[in-house]
């Protein structure tokens, strides 16, 4: 499955990108796929794997804050793997008239 999410604690001035650093952190150490981007992290493996992590991150985000957003969206389709890449290869083909 891949699992696009974004997480913003509330309540800790101007600036959440020292949060959203946290969150990251725990996603580039769990090992599964990822990639970030300016609105979402992105990351892919099995079910409770995944939500693992999200539950990690967001409690990472959410150390020093009094309230905390979680925006989560899901591709699940079993059997599929590399879907963060292939998703997009097959958008380029067309892109390309393949």
């Amino acid at each position: 499955m891949l699992v696009a999410f974004s997480v913003a604690p509330s309540g800790v001035g101007d600036s959440v990108s020292e949060a959203v650093a946290a969150a990251v952190k725990v996603v580039r150490e769990s090992g599964l796929p990822h990639e970030t981007t300016s609105m979402f992290t992105t990351i892919e493996g099995e079910w409770d794997e995944v939500m693992d992590v999200v539950k990690r991150a967001t409690e990472a985000a959410s150390a020093n804050a009094p309230r905390t957003s979680l925006v989560l969206k899901a591709d699940i389709r079993p059997g599929h793997t590399d879907q963060l890449h292939a998703k997009v290869r097959r958008v380029e083909e067309h892109l390309r008239g393949e």
